[in-house]
């Protein structure tokens, strides 16, 4: 795992990057980088949360995928 401020390259689909740099006049980032680190910060914060540390609960896929849905990362 890559230290906190250390990077690695991650493939997005060309559809999905389009659809931040679309969205990047509406929020205070100007990379997507930025914003894709934002969002993911945030999502992953979410799911965290939801999981209880002692009792190990998979991630509803589907609940995700709806989430990622209504930020509109994911066309329908």
């Amino acid at each position: 795992m890559a230290a906190e401020g250390q990077s690695r390259s991650v493939r997005l689909p060309e559809h999905v990057i389009a659809r931040v740099e679309d969205r990047l006049p509406r929020t205070e980032w100007d990379e997507p980088e930025e914003y894709i680190t934002y969002v993911m910060e945030e999502v992953l914060y979410r799911v965290e949360q939801e999981t209880d540390d002692e009792e190990f609960e998979g991630v509803d896929e589907q609940e995700v995928e709806d989430r990622l849905k209504s930020l509109g990362y994911l066309n329908e």
